[in-house]
């Protein structure tokens, strides 16, 4: 047989090794606007669901929101609305989780 190397040995799995990827990596750089916001106009009541603006509606969602969750409201929307949360994401979320902020 062949020399004793570490891929020989019956049923070893070789994987390579694991790396963490930047943020850019997960979202695509069209849908965060930088530098992020500091000023919120909105807060989201509820945990809601978000697309990254622009996705087609019957795409899966692409994370959730927590409830608490400040925002700048940008495109308002009769049942949807594009917002831009504290990372900076631009995002669809359902209109009727979201309050205005007290002024």
């Amino acid at each position: 047989m062949g020399d004793d190397t570490e891929a020989d040995e019956p049923g070893r799995v070789l994987r390579p090794e694991a790396m963490v990827l930047p943020d850019e990596a997960l979202i695509p750089p069209t849908r965060v606007i930088q530098p992020p916001p500091n000023r919120f106009t909105h807060r989201l009541a509820v945990d809601e669901m978000y697309r990254f603006a622009g996705s087609s509606p019957g795409d899966d969602p692409d994370g959730v929101l927590a409830a608490g969750t400040p925002v700048v409201l940008l495109v308002d929307g009769k049942e949807l609305c594009r917002v831009v949360d504290p990372q900076g994401r631009y995002v669809e979320v359902r209109a009727a989780s979201l309050r205005p902020l007290d002024r």
